[in-house]
């Protein structure tokens, strides 16, 4: 953790974080001492990890912490580092901060966290054998390969990881109280990135906007930022960044977050340009998408299958193309026949917290198990059903991709497209609408939408 990494929570909301951090802490350790029980292990051992260098150099690759460790602490650039679980004792930290003048060395431990952990500094790497439990086999070690050191091997226990992974889907509140910062962070900088967009700026200067508001480093951010102009919003992916703006701007689609003390937002919005060809016709669209995404968004409840509102949403997009005059078909039959697919190819969404793409998405239950996903969606990220305290994504989109629709044409169902009205929508790539929403005992709380309300 850094010290530009504090923050300020929003007035009237900053939350005492010391009562929020030490009930967190006591579910973690709950929950890892089941997690031991059910492996027959007694110390729980969490690599913060090393960095990887970069092949035939002597660079290293950016740093990315463990995202067990940082569960425990809100500590990301600590490499070397170790963190003890033993059941019925304090945790401990074993913290590395070498002596080296090449490189920053990380600052020394504070905050509303380290009351709750016994501290060891150590200056080399290998100094942390001494203070790890002497008995590795009695240990389940959870890290990658490279962190080992002196037969401290991480062994990764799959029943460990299964339980563990199984329980981070249910956030904390000091966890949701750090994905509402992380979420303004977000916010604040999607403002300045439509700014930049609105002012005549190529992708990679409406990235350096969204950076410089965001004050975060493209290393610092959860994902790398989609920037898209045009038809590049019909590539879900695109990283590529132009550095010259396009002769004319017809749409953007942001899909960018933020990382607060270990924790991600993930936020998608797509501008229409104004004054140029059919750009009412494209925000009218757009429209129309996000008013189905709030209706979705609505719909994180308790009990919800989220592959069935993965199925909602394919019904709500083909409706939308019906009524834009795309397809001709009923939005039951653009389902079944793929008609939905080539327009919304990818999952609705997705878990999010310590990492974008959330573990334990298909999990079956604490004891590991398989839900699968609904025959043809492969790319839905989760199939769980929607308990409190789990906090999902929410991002239906549609698009104007070459080669989906190209495949669809070539079958019997293409018969069911207007083919001009898609060639009309080309230019301006696609349409993503994503919130991170929270299931509660209750009504759900849009992360995402809060704060653009608080930061208007």
């Amino acid at each position: 953790m850094r010290a530009s990494d504090e923050e300020p929570f929003m007035p009237g909301q900053h939350p005492d974080l010391h009562p929020l951090y030490a009930q967190h802490l006591m579910t973690l350790q709950r929950n890892a001492t089941a997690a031991l029980e059910r492996a027959g292990c007694d110390h729980l051992v969490i690599a913060a990890g090393q960095p990887a260098m970069q092949f035939l150099d002597d660079r290293p690759y950016p740093f990315a912490v463990n995202p067990h460790f940082k569960h425990w602490l809100p500590v990301t650039n600590a490499p070397g580092s170790w963190l003890v679980h033993t059941p019925g004792e304090r945790p401990r930290l074993i913290y590395l901060q070498p002596r080296d003048y090449w490189h920053v060395v990380p600052e020394a431990p504070a905050g509303y966290w380290v009351e709750h952990f016994d501290i060891t500094i150590i200056r080399e790497p290998a100094e942390a054998r001494a203070h790890l439990p002497a008995d590795a086999t009695r240990c389940a070690v959870i890290g990658e390969a490279n962190a080992a050191i002196d037969g401290f091997v991480p062994d990764n226990p799959q029943a460990v990881l299964d339980h563990l992974h199984w329980h981070r889907a249910y956030k904390t509140e000091y966890e949701l109280a750090m994905m509402r910062v992380a979420s303004r962070i977000g916010v604040r900088a999607h403002r300045a990135a439509e700014y930049a967009f609105r002012s005549g700026a190529s992708e990679f200067d409406i990235h350096m906007a969204y950076l410089a508001a965001a004050r975060q480093t493209d290393n610092e951010l959860p994902y790398g930022n989609i920037i898209a102009l045009n038809e590049h919003g019909a590539i879900l992916h695109y990283t590529d960044l132009a550095h010259a703006p396009p002769a004319i701007s017809h749409s953007f689609l942001i899909d960018a977050g933020a990382s607060f003390h270990g924790y991600a937002s993930d936020i998608t919005r797509t501008h229409a340009a104004r004054g140029v060809h059919r750009a009412s016709a494209f925000q009218s669209l757009v429209d129309a998408v996000d008013e189905a995404q709030q209706r979705l968004a609505a719909g994180v409840v308790a009990g919800q299958s989220y592959p069935e509102l993965h199925l909602r949403a394919h019904l709500a997009l083909a409706a939308i193309l019906r009524e834009h005059g795309f397809i001709r078909c009923t939005p039951e039959s653009a389902l079944e026949s793929g008609i939905s697919r080539a327009f919304f190819p990818h999952g609705l969404g997705h878990p999010i917290g310590l990492q974008v793409h959330d573990v334990a998405g298909f999990q079956a239950s604490e004891a590991g198990g398989t839900i699968p996903r609904p025959a043809g969606h492969p790319y839905l990220r989760m199939t769980r059903t929607l308990e409190p305290g789990m906090v999902v994504t929410i991002e239906p989109g549609i698009y104007f991709i070459d080669m989906l629709l190209a495949e669809l044409r070539a079958t019997a169902a293409g018969a069911d497209v207007d083919w001009g009205q898609v060639e009309e929508f080309r230019r301006f790539g696609g349409i993503r609408i994503e919130d991170d929403v929270v299931c509660t005992d209750g009504a759900p709380e849009n992360l995402t939408r809060d704060a653009f309300s608080q930061l208007a």
